[in-house]
């Protein structure tokens, strides 16, 4: 290990404050860092994700500079990492999540519910579509890209009416004074993940991961396990329409893990929210258990086995098709789902 610890990050404002924020945790510890640049697909292509492959296309250069030995370890987005394990690298620390929901950025200021029929949203996620076009305010939507600038000026030039971004972002980049209504997890599941930034490094380099895991939150490394481990099971990627959200709380006796999560048609014909809670060490156990419950209410027919966004007019007869769960590498514990049953979890219909 080199003497100054040497971070990959992407070149975007956002991705380098993530960055920063996380190098300025380990100077506090009396660790030396520089950020390396690193330029992704997904910062360089202006097509759709979904068109792109989706999940990882952001991280698939940060993580090709680990395994090369460029930098010493990634901060990513958590959200954008595939579930799979990348042999040879582990998430070494999640730090402690930022606010995890969505919020919208219109023309007017107006809030959701004040735009009107027939309001433009700007947004490339199907699942945001999916949860706006459910709530049946005959909204429009027009599929876009670009970073928080590009996004943000699109509704103030008026080519939409307003934007959907995740809150965490703008929160990172001190732009909460933008924000005309944050969503709340009634309205808009956020994506499994979303708010909480992932610190990967070489599995065989146990200096870093050791200094790494410092840095690492355990409620928040259990709630996005459970929220990943049930876009795992459900063979999903981030292009797909699936929000989810756990969160740790009080329970009649101690702490537990709660998990919503919703699937649903981009056009807002069918929808299923369902949540689970139980116990928070048995995060991937539950993530598992509320993935099976969403497929036999029908989620299977909202997402295909490659994890392509449906229309419930364009579901293929899957019949009863239950995907079953990734097998446990061992190489990130945070995309390792335990299969053991949990028998003291009860299950909840938002």
């Amino acid at each position: 290990m080199s003497t100054v610890l040497r971070l990959g990050t992407r070149r975007s404002a956002l991705a380098t404050t993530q960055s920063e924020w996380v190098a300025a945790l380990l100077r506090e510890r009396g660790h030396e860092v520089e950020l390396v640049e690193i330029v992704t697909e997904g910062d360089t292509s202006t097509a759709p994700l979904s068109t792109l492959g989706g999940t990882g296309v952001f991280a698939a250069a940060l993580r090709q500079a680990l395994l090369a030995g460029t930098v010493d370890f990634a901060v990513h987005s958590l959200k954008d990492l595939p579930t799979t394990p990348e042999p040879g690298l582990v998430t070494a620390a999640i730090p402690v999540r930022e606010d995890p929901r969505d919020v919208l950025v219109s023309t007017s200021g107006a809030s959701l519910g004040e735009l009107g029929d027939g309001a433009v949203i700007g947004t490339g996620s199907p699942r945001r579509v999916a949860q706006l076009a459910a709530l049946g305010l005959g909204l429009e939507f027009k599929d876009i890209r670009g970073n928080v600038d590009t996004r943000i000026g699109l509704a103030r030039e008026g080519a939409v009416d307003a934007v959907v971004l995740a809150r965490a972002g703008l929160a990172r980049l001190a732009r909460l004074d933008e924000v005309a209504e944050t969503l709340e997890p009634l309205q808009m599941l956020p994506a499994p993940g979303q708010g909480a930034l992932a610190v990967e490094c070489r599995a065989d380099d146990l200096a870093t991961v050791d200094l790494l895991h410092a840095l690492d939150d355990p409620d928040t490394r259990a709630a996005v396990t459970a929220e990943r481990t049930l876009l795992a099971a459900l063979e999903a990627g981030c292009s797909a329409p699936v929000g989810a959200l756990a969160e740790v709380v009080d329970g009649e006796d101690g702490l537990e893990l709660s998990l919503r999560a919703f699937v649903g048609a981009v056009d807002g014909s069918f929808d299923l929210r369902r949540s689970l809670v139980g116990p928070v060490a048995e995060a991937e156990s539950i993530g598992v258990r509320l993935a099976a419950t969403l497929l036999e209410d029908g989620a299977g027919f909202l997402v295909s086995p490659g994890g392509t966004p449906l229309t419930s007019h364009s579901a293929p007869d899957h019949g009863d098709w239950h995907p079953e769960p990734p097998e446990a590498t061992g190489d990130d514990p945070l995309a390792a789902p335990d299969r053991s049953p949990a028998p003291n979890s009860t299950e909840r219909a938002l």
